[in-house]
């Protein structure tokens, strides 16, 4: 960067905000939504079940946490390259990998959310002729949501975050515009990069937050109490 230019430039954001280039700020954004989100959903619908059987039978949930655990400690960068021979610089190669993170992280959310459901709580259920699936419907998965949905924030965010490594292979949303801004010296992209993602997962987190509320009722009515 030259000396005695600005270190932001406006004019930048305003010239690259919304044209044909791929590359726009608002382009990039929506591939950066599609990226962080989808691994979020996909994560949380593949743990759900795996959850579910991993509280039914307690033997299983060891290996599969085990097996996710190895996944979540492998690097992302090293995935994406492994996978960018099998999927190419497309987005699935980006997802992938995410989405196994997400499940590292949801499953024990899930299995934890469950088994903080109160014994008690599951004989009254059962007394008053639930069946299994009403009970878990009606009864327990609405008690895990907080449990549930703390994990679903965690991921949301490190997914958000994550998701900017792939500009290393062509595919990292706002992520691109951190090697634009090294290539060119010019830091005026990466600040527009970082601004952009931390306020997209502030809003990941309070829509969460929000949602939890929405789904929690009770919880607010126990603290006015």
């Amino acid at each position: 960067m030259d000396d005695g230019q600005p270190l932001f430039r406006w004019s930048w954001v305003v010239s690259n905000w919304d044209n044909d280039s791929p590359n726009s700020i608002v382009n990039l954004l929506q591939a950066h939504i599609v990226m962080s989100a989808v691994p979020v959903i996909v994560g949380l619908l593949v743990s759900l079940p795996l959850g579910l059987l991993c509280v039914r039978w307690r033997w299983l949930y060891q290996p599969v946490s085990g097996l996710m655990n190895a996944v979540y400690a492998l690097p992302s960068l090293a995935l994406f390259m492994i996978l960018l021979a099998v999927t190419g610089a497309e987005p699935v190669t980006v997802i992938i990998p995410l989405t196994f993170y997400a499940m590292a992280v949801l499953i024990p959310a899930v299995v934890d959310g469950l088994a903080s459901v109160p014994e008690h709580v599951r004989q009254s259920a059962v007394a008053m002729g639930f069946t299994p699936l009403r009970r878990l419907v009606q009864v327990e998965l609405p008690i895990a949501v907080p449990v549930v949905l703390a994990g679903m924030r965690v991921v949301a965010v490190s997914s958000i975050s994550l998701v900017s490594v792939g500009a290393l292979i062509g595919q990292g949303g706002l992520g691109n515009f951190f090697t634009d801004a090294y290539q060119r010296d010019f830091y005026t992209p990466a600040i527009a990069g970082i601004v952009l993602i931390v306020l997209l997962a502030l809003v990941a987190d309070g829509a969460l937050v929000l949602l939890q509320r929405l789904l929690t009722p009770w919880m607010r009515a126990r603290r006015s109490a």
